[in-house]
């Protein structure tokens, strides 16, 4: 048996339209999987699932909201038959220094990054429990072990969610459930293409510091998301996991 093998398995990607998420779902897909995108922006999501093929669709889920995430797991069951891998990557970052964020800025954030991956794994853990069983994947970021001044609700959404993952992994390792975090460094999408132009020196600055020598790409997380996905990590759970080109062991 191919320990990699996804045929057959069912997968949830929020966020899974753009970015990082698209570069899971990709791999999600090539390694046999069924994979519904989950995001608010229909137009973006539709061409996205149309590019991954047959086997992708898309629903349109504000995952910040617990009726959206249950009735996306209730349609993916009663479409696909079942539920077996949630990745929660929905998120956003707003960049300020800590003194000058609204409330609803932090609320938003944490709201989006944090409450949306409980949200979504409580939603999927009745359908997993059907199946026999299911994968967690959760994305936390370098800020979850770094810091940045311009940081402050996106670093303390990433250390909860690696928290909340390992709770999940203590709680449902019983229900043959696993829960793992991927910790993305600096990677090319749309959101840090943003940081780029909002934070002074930042390109130089990623350069430098990684050892890889170059930004990360969305493909880069694809392998890292099958491995956690798969039957190959059947043994591995509440661990946090960087993908990062080695920024965070840099001195």
């Amino acid at each position: 048996m191919n320990p990699f093998d996804l045929t057959g398995r069912v997968a949830i990607v929020t966020g899974g339209n753009g970015g990082i998420g698209l570069g899971m779902a990709t791999g999600l897909i090539n390694a046999g999987a069924t994979v519904v995108l989950a995001g608010r922006n229909a137009a973006k999501g539709k061409a996205a699932a149309k590019e991954l093929g047959e086997r992708a669709s898309f629903a349109t889920a504000d995952v910040t909201q617990k009726e959206a995430c249950d009735k996306l797991v209730r349609a993916t069951t009663r479409k696909h038959g079942r539920l077996d891998i949630m990745i929660c990557n929905a998120g956003i970052g707003i960049r300020k220094q800590p003194q000058d964020y609204a409330l609803e800025e932090w609320n938003a954030v944490i709201a989006t990054n944090l409450t949306s991956a409980f949200l979504c794994c409580q939603a999927a853990y009745p359908a997993f429990l059907k199946s026999g069983g299911g994968k967690i994947v959760t994305i936390g970021s370098v800020m979850t072990l770094m810091a940045a001044p311009h940081t402050a609700p996106y670093a303390a959404s990433k250390g909860g969610i690696v928290q909340f993952t390992r709770a999940l992994a203590t709680a449902w390792a019983k229900d043959n459930i696993q829960a793992n975090s991927i910790l993305p460094g600096w990677i090319d999408t749309d959101m840090t293409q943003a940081a780029r132009s909002q934070v002074a020196g930042l390109n130089d600055n990623v350069m430098t510091r990684t050892p890889a020598g170059r930004w990360g790409v969305p493909a880069d997380l694809a392998g890292l998301a099958v491995f956690l996905c798969a039957p190959a990590s059947d043994f591995v759970t509440g661990t946090a996991i960087p993908c990062d080109g080695g920024y965070t062991i840099r001195g």
